[in-house]
């Protein structure tokens, strides 16, 4: 659980195609110059950075381009980070905590950052259907680990250790590799109760057969 409260000014934003969760694993290659910079300053100063789903917009720099992100996105913590050819940065990063972006601007160097405002923890899980929705999307969620371990590269698309008794921890990891579009996605990391997100995704399994 993340102590941030207060407000955040000034973070820097990395607007992206694709939805970054809570506890989400996140790799980047890292190559323009205003992100190369927003890295070393986030090494430097141990600090976060925003992740938001492009609403519109390129992710990479183009003349005459404006990338607008969506307003609620989720910070990053960068956990390794190791120099590639020209430079290259290769990130490992995890998603922390949401927020909701308040306003942002585009610095002279094309980074865009914000002032932000972090979101709490989900809303807790209450319910006896909630709680056989949530047993059932566990119990898929423990199938998935164990076919993925037996592919023959074995990487695992979130990082241990498994929370498979955390609501939240599986209606996350579920919300990251269940076949949706990045809308829909979306709209499941924004739900400020756990039990709409577990209803959701239990939802798209049985639809696809998978209970």
């Amino acid at each position: 659980m993340s102590s941030l409260s207060t407000t955040l000014v000034d973070l820097p934003l990395f607007p992206l195609h694709t939805v970054l969760f809570p506890g989400g694993s996140l790799p980047l290659k890292v190559f323009e110059a205003r992100y190369l910079d927003m890295v070393r300053a986030c090494l430097r100063d141990d600090a976060p950075f925003g992740v938001c789903l492009l609403k519109s917009g390129p992710e990479v720099a183009q003349e005459g381009a404006v990338s607008v992100p969506e307003t609620i996105g989720c910070m990053a913590r960068i956990v390794s980070c190791d120099t590639g050819e020209f430079g290259m940065l290769y990130l490992q990063a995890v998603g922390t905590q949401r927020f909701e972006l308040l306003s942002h601007r585009t610095e002279s160097n094309g980074l865009l950052v914000g002032i932000a405002e972090p979101l709490p923890d989900d809303i807790p899980l209450e319910g006896e259907q909630a709680l056989a929705q949530f047993g059932a999307c566990a119990e898929v969620l423990e199938r998935i680990i164990a076919a993925l371990r037996k592919t023959e590269n074995c990487e695992l698309p979130f990082a241990e250790p498994f929370r498979l008794d955390d609501p939240t921890w599986v209606s996350n990891r579920l919300s990251e590799v269940l076949p949706l579009d990045l809308r829909a996605r979306q709209k499941l990391m924004e739900f400020p109760d756990v039990g709409a997100r577990i209803d959701a995704v239990h939802h798209v399994l049985n639809r696809h057969g998978w209970l």
